[in-house]
């Protein structure tokens, strides 16, 4: 049976509690964060459509991911409400090979109720700064076409610009997922 991404987030917007910035603090990433990071992902590979991974990570991957980002120069950040973390964001190399290491690929989640409140926009916008200020040139978004539309309807509030789609690339939960590709400058150096 397919699930359905939305349900576990249909909060009625009277019931959404906005944050506001005093609220809010989007900082790096530390060691200690990785585990609400991993129960927030998990959330994702298991139930939904919007990532491709289908089992949680381990503990070690998300260690050798925040190594990674920090070996890098590249931004891994979290955001706290009230002492908890309720987000990530991440930027990852887009290829492998040389001549991309100027373009990043975006990566950004929140934990399950805390969608709708302004905390996808506080990350994105602080990890599209730090990206470019580690020197990234162009920002590339991939993202499961699950029929909701909120993902691409932030990268589109933020200046990226549909650069293509694949179609059926992926199968999950019994269903054939698109991916959108999305594309944002950073520096036009």
């Amino acid at each position: 049976m397919a699930r359905n991404d939305t349900a576990v987030f249909d909060v009625p917007m009277e019931k959404r509690t906005p944050v506001f910035a005093s609220d809010l603090l989007v900082r790096p990433a530390v060691a200690a964060d990785l585990g609400a990071v991993a129960d927030i992902y998990a959330h994702y590979a298991t139930e939904t459509l919007v990532t491709f991974d289908e089992k949680p990570r381990s503990p070690a991957e998300w260690t050798r991911i925040l190594e990674d980002r920090g070996d890098r120069g590249l931004p891994f950040l979290v955001a706290e409400l009230a002492g908890s973390v309720v987000g990530y964001a991440y930027a990852s190399p887009w290829r492998p090979k040389p001549a991309y290491r100027h373009t990043a690929e975006d990566t950004v989640y929140l934990a399950p109720g805390h969608t709708g409140r302004g905390l996808g926009a506080a990350l994105l916008d602080a990890l599209l700064t730090q990206s470019a200020a580690a020197g990234v040139h162009r920002m590339i978004a991939v993202m499961a076409d699950t029929g909701d539309g909120t993902s691409l309807a932030l990268h589109r509030r933020f200046g990226f610009t549909e650069a293509g789609r694949l179609t059926a690339v992926g199968h999950k939960h019994g269903q054939w997922i698109d991916t959108v590709l999305m594309q944002r400058a950073l520096n036009e150096r």
